[in-house]
């Protein structure tokens, strides 16, 4: 059976894997529209990256809070 500290481990490690992943697929969204020439809408795109990463950071301290 694994151990809460293993599964909470796992977790952290997949919450953040999932969380970098979706910044950097909003990134590369965000630069393709704005390459082609779809500038507004790469620029709304491109303002998800920081909050993804906002959002990732408050979901680690959450799981990792005793």
């Amino acid at each position: 059976m694994a151990s809460t500290s293993t599964l909470r481990g796992s977790r952290h490690r997949l919450g953040t894997t999932l969380f970098l992943v979706a910044a950097g697929i909003s990134f590369l969204l965000s630069v393709g529209l704005w390459f082609a020439g779809l500038r507004p809408e790469g620029l709304f795109v491109g303002l998800w990256v920081p909050s993804i990463l906002a959002a990732g950071a408050f979901w680690m301290t959450a799981v990792t809070r005793p």
